[in-house]
């Protein structure tokens, strides 16, 4: 069976953009695919070295998240990237044969770098500019044929073949899978206040958020800002809420806002009261599970400690291969 490998940075408690930017596709994945899905703590020291602190109970939260979902540790082998040392191991020996200049033009160093330096914040570091190889790494230890990614991921996508190519050519050994990018269909889904969902802009709804709490954010979501009153005709095309829309309502309600919104026959209250039902109905069985979960999961190290143990024992015995072929 082909390998799926993703990962994700320990963030705390998911918000729904995480979902359908990420987990409802693993979900669907575990059914064709043989797949690892780990928490990529080292990738968060690379921005947030200053405040490790909190990442042991950030991850918890995220994995429980992962349940709630539908992410299954039977099915799918589920690890942290920490607790296993191989990924270190190989990340130094990747390091080796990367050209910096192809860290250097990767798109996303320079916006990341750009954007936290906006905060005030300088992550002009090693670990930094070297997270496509420790990417790889992660990708290539299981000898990973798809990674599921958005179109604009494609570029780390593109990165970890070049390493891998130059890698297998410079010790003549077709050691590592050059992994292919899955594409996903990531719908777009803004935040509240039509920026890019994020916990730091606070416009997010969290899985785990009470459901009073996401009824009265739906109702202040911005919405066209043109439209001044109840009798002006709007424009779903530059509305915030629309885009829920297009994730959570049916064809037909879709027709019905369209038709409503622009005719001015229905007002935004009107509008975030269809988005609102199908909200809470997709977010009450998220939740119970969850605080089942919550219930019963404690340590998540001891939860994971099987997937975690097969994880790495396949990155032990990849590392092996890779030291013979080093002549270490």
């Amino acid at each position: 069976m082909d390998i799926v490998v993703s990962g994700m940075r320990p963030t705390g408690k998911l918000h729904i953009g995480h979902f359908f930017g990420a987990l409802k596709n693993w979900v669907s994945l575990q059914k064709k695919y043989s797949c690892y899905y780990f928490i990529a703590d080292l990738h968060a020291l690379t921005t947030n070295f200053e405040h490790p602190e909190n990442i042991k109970e950030m991850r918890r939260e995220m994995v429980i998240d992962w349940l709630s979902v539908g992410i299954d540790i039977d099915k799918s082998v589920v690890f942290v990237q920490s607790q296993n040392i191989y990924h270190s191991e190989l990340f130094m020996f990747l390091s080796m044969v990367t050209p910096v200049s192809w860290l250097e033009r990767c798109p996303s160093y320079k916006e990341l770098k750009s954007e936290f330096e906006k905060q005030g914040q300088d992550i002009s570091n090693l670990g930094f500019l070297g997270y496509p190889v420790l990417m790889t790494g992660d990708i290539i230890m299981y000898d990973a044929k798809y990674v599921p990614v958005g179109i604009d991921q494609l570029p780390h996508i593109e990165i970890s073949r070049e390493i891998v190519r130059r890698f297998n050519s410079i010790y003549n050994r077709a050691l590592f899978v050059e992994p292919e990018a899955l594409i996903t269909d990531v719908p777009k889904l803004p935040g509240l206040d039509g920026r890019k969902m994020s916990k730091s802009y606070n416009n997010t709804i969290l899985l785990s958020e009470e459901l009073k709490s996401v009824e009265t954010k739906i109702l202040r979501m911005k919405t066209d800002t043109t439209r001044k009153r109840r009798t002006d005709k709007g424009n779903p095309d530059i509305c915030p809420v629309f885009d829920y829309h297009k994730v959570f309502s049916t064809d037909d309600e879709k027709k019905e806002v369209v038709y409503g919104c622009r005719s001015a026959k229905i007002g935004c209250v009107d509008c975030k009261k269809i988005l609102i039902k199908h909200m809470l109905e997709f977010l009450a069985p998220i939740q119970e599970k969850r605080a089942e979960y919550e219930k019963k999961i404690d340590d998540i190290d001891d939860l994971l400690k099987d997937s975690q143990n097969k994880a790495n024992k396949m990155a032990e015995h990849k590392m092996e291969l890779v030291k013979g072929t080093l002549k270490l």
